[in-house]
């Protein structure tokens, strides 16, 4: 059956079937080879989106503005809105769903981004929240399908850290969607959320999925991708210390890399990440702890297995291709 998302938000993977999950990823290949050709894109013309941003980006933004205007459309950056402010949330929504044709959020509350789709009328895209990154997990997955030869049945993603955050809980959304193995290795204290985890887990028994936590490393064997993040996120700082002292020995290391057994493994990133110490917080960190090298050595994020930049390239094809699917003119 044909895989239609017109007018659909995107507000986490769990609303998605494993068939347009895949139908956004195979868009997101076809966009990349489109663009790397040169051609010039119209799916987006005559259409209008807002981005709203509680929390700084980079990849986000960027990609959002550029995936719009590839194709023909119109983006405004909004951070200053009144929104919460002298403006309620759903007379806000309700104002931008009569001038846009699309929302992005990127803020803290899952809550937030649910009442924007609820009162706008128009699709509403998640670009992050305290809850989930599902744009970030498209592109994640999107950038092993193009480091492997095998299906995605047959892949295992290793996420090492704090395996409660946002990009963990989507990596452990669409690894049980697609079928493939997935892993979480935290210490105990950082380990997935039950609820979170027992529910894919019961989705996993259909799709063919393997889900598994470990507090061990040695469960980063086999893996076609090892995963990490930052061990502390935005409005955490009062965790450093915390943090620190139980993720150190989960730092993803070149010997760890080994430990996967697999010559062909990927180390991926969502970035930003504290690899070194040319960052203030990379420095501040420094000064205070002693740690050249927070959740990743450098000499692993620069190793030619390092796909972390393919993998921010990925993020506008994959984004570009969830406002083509549920806005776009194809």
């Amino acid at each position: 059956m044909p895989v239609n998302l017109k007018g659909r938000s995107l507000l986490t993977l769990k609303d998605f079937t494993p068939e347009e999950i895949t139908y956004l990823l195979c868009l997101s290949q076809d966009l990349k080879a489109k663009k790397r050709q040169g051609i010039p894109g119209d799916l987006l013309k005559g259409r209008n989106i807002v981005l709203l941003f509680d929390k700084t980006s980079t990849r986000t933004r960027c990609a959002f503005e550029v995936a719009c205007f590839d194709e023909g459309g119109c983006a405004t950056f909004l951070s200053n809105s009144q929104m919460g402010k002298k403006e309620s949330l759903e007379d806000t929504a309700r104002v931008l769903g009569r001038y846009y044709d699309g929302i992005e959020y990127r803020g803290f509350s899952q809550k937030a981004v649910e009442d924007l789709a609820l009162y706008s009328g128009v699709p509403v895209w998640n670009g992050l929240t305290d809850s989930y990154h599902p744009t970030q997990a498209l592109a994640d997955v999107m950038t092993l399908m193009e480091n492997t030869k095998k299906p995605l049945s047959e892949c295992k993603l290793v996420f090492v850290g704090d395996a409660r955050n946002n990009v963990a809980n989507s990596l452990l959304i669409i690894s049980a969607k697609l079928g493939m193995a997935f892993t979480a290795i935290s210490p105990a204290e950082l380990k997935p959320d039950r609820a979170l985890f027992h529910e894919m887990s019961e989705l996993a028994q259909q799709t063919g999925a393997t889900l598994s936590f470990s507090d061990d490393l040695s469960a980063v064997a086999g893996a076609d991708t090892v995963y990490t993040d930052v061990w502390f996120s935005m409005g955490e700082e009062d965790k450093y210390e915390q943090r620190i002292k139980l993720l150190t020995p989960y730092r993803v290391t070149q010997e760890l890399m080994q430990q996967t057994g697999n010559p062909q493994a990927i180390f991926l990133h969502c970035l930003p990440s504290f690899h070194d110490m040319n960052t203030q917080i990379g420095m501040d960190v420094y000064e205070k702890f002693g740690i050249k090298e927070m959740e990743v050595e450098d000499r692993v994020f620069r190793a030619p297995c390092s796909k972390v930049f393919d993998q921010a390239e990925n993020r506008l094809h994959t984004i570009k291709a969830i406002m083509v699917a549920t806005i776009g003119r194809q």
